[in-house]
């Protein structure tokens, strides 16, 4: 008899005020070549549900991957004993007002499921990348991965939501090693695994991808013979792929209600902003509005409702440089009396949802390219992150990228290698003094946020025009 999920929540005998069954199904397929030989062809699945009860008002979770009566009665009694052990100790009393009774659907957008390709057609297409990559014999690694998903979440609870939601993913990498005596150069595309989207095989198009490994694999070998940045204060202009690190680094973690609230503290850090800074601080320039955008087809991050049942929405987390909101679930918005998003998120069906990123994006501004290249009088173009760091307050950073050019009077002169910068947030983002228009903006993703305790490595979207920063510090050699 096929499950249900319903019959499984009806079934159940607790004494409990609110109950909630999430069920989810994910199907991998990963595909690896190295040097044009193939490494990886594999398909692997996870399929369980997490139980979580609402009991004195405190939430309790157990989860399971035997999908029979006896074991979703066993890990519901799990549950509720974990929930009334913690009520004395609760930080908030919570009602079921934080899980809203909605109901819906949400499929990403595909046109060509993954079984209208072979297995072979993209082994031999991953074997074209790495042969595309190598436009010379200075370059001494290639490699090509792809990754496809299909994930099936249902919701159900006791108030009434009823919720499926089936994502199609695509996640691919491809990069070079060249080196030159003792000059070591690496370049990919557009970053590590930066290239990740909802949608089917439609989006590996391989005219496409043939053509920007070209690209990968001449700019590897430019990069042995460029001159090294030069270590000046100067204007930054940053490319969309390495804007979504800078936007995610500086601007995503800090903005987590649970992360200010201390959650995260003694695991991923905590936070320089403050509850009260909310409606108050100046973030950055006028120029910069982020918005928190799950409903964005494509991109990585995207669905119609979180994992509590809020709907998700389109909502301005910063805007014209002015704080707003933070990213925090129903839960933290009641615990910090601050506005939030729909972004409880849990990484598998064994996890309890936490406050997480989806999508956020840098809107749009009226510089085109040209116009932006052509009014800096001396600045450093960077692409691509290579590397990056910064302090537990998501407060100061240094970040390294693999590509860079030198601007000279309006114009590009010169390739620069190892270029990096760095920087203070409230800072760095005073000083955005261009903003792209819409034909600059570009959709990339991480499908490996990490965060929480267990760890939950999660998927994020993030879209960005061009940037020009004024008066950054920018040096050289490896970060």
């Amino acid at each position: 008899m096929e499950f249900d999920l319903h019959t499984a929540l009806n079934a159940l005998d607790l004494d409990a005020d609110w109950v909630g069954l999430r069920q989810v199904s994910e199907t991998t397929h990963t595909h690896f070549v190295r040097d044009a030989k193939p490494q990886a062809n594999g398909r692997s699945q996870t399929k369980g549900l997490m139980v979580e009860v609402l009991a004195q008002g405190q939430f309790g979770y157990a989860a399971t991957n035997h999908l029979d009566s006896a074991s979703i009665q066993a890990a519901a009694d799990r549950a509720l004993q974990q929930a009334t052990a913690t009520a004395q100790w609760g930080v908030h009393e919570f009602t079921a007002d934080v899980r809203p009774a909605t109901t819906g659907t949400y499929q990403s957008p595909v046109q060509k499921p993954y079984d209208h390709l072979k297995v072979a057609d993209l082994t031999d297409l991953l074997t074209q990348v790495c042969q595309t990559l190598k436009v010379s014999d200075k370059i001494v690694r290639t490699s090509a991965f792809a990754q496809v998903l299909e994930t099936e979440q249902k919701f159900v609870s006791s108030n009434g939501a009823d919720i499926e939601q089936t994502l199609w993913i695509v996640i691919t990498d491809y990069g070079v090693t060249a080196q030159d005596g003792g000059i070591t150069q690496k370049r990919t595309d557009n970053g590590w695994f930066a290239r990740c989207y909802q949608g089917g095989v439609e989006v590996m198009d391989s005219q496409a991808i043939l053509s920007r490994c070209q690209n990968i694999g001449e700019q590897a070998v430019e990069l042995l013979t460029a001159e090294e940045c030069p270590t000046t204060t100067t204007t930054l202009v940053l490319a969309p792929d390495q804007m979504m690190l800078q936007i995610h680094e500086s601007v995503g973690h800090p903005l987590e209600l649970d992360r200010i609230l201390g959650d995260e503290r003694n695991y991923a850090g905590s936070s320089f902003v403050n509850l009260a800074d909310f409606g108050d601080l100046v973030y950055g320039s006028p120029l910069m509005n982020i918005t928190f955008d799950p409903t964005v087809s494509e991109e990585l991050g995207s669905y119609a409702f979180d994992d509590s049942g809020l709907e998700a929405k389109r909502e301005y987390l910063i805007r014209n440089g002015k704080l707003i909101r933070g990213l925090g679930s129903l839960e933290s918005q009641v615990r910090t009396n601050t506005p939030g998003v729909a972004n409880s998120r849990a990484s598998s069906w064994n996890r309890a949802p936490i406050d997480r990123m989806a999508n956020l994006n840098l809107e749009p501004g009226h510089s085109t390219f040209d116009e932006m290249i052509e009014s800096i009088e001396h600045g450093v173009y960077m692409e691509s992150n290579r590397s990056w760091s910064i302090d537990d307050y998501r407060n100061k950073f240094q970040f390294g990228c693999e590509y860079g050019r030198l601007i000279e009077n309006g114009k590009f002169t010169k390739t620069l290698r190892n270029p990096n910068y760095r920087g203070i947030t409230n800072d760095f983002w005073g000083n955005l003094d261009q903003v792209g228009d819409r034909s600059t903006l570009q959709i990339y993703g991480t499908p490996a946020c990490g965060k929480g305790e267990p760890n939950q490595v999660i998927r994020v979207g993030h879209a960005s025009p061009v940037c020009a920063f004024k008066e950054i510090e920018v040096f050289g050699g490896v970060a």
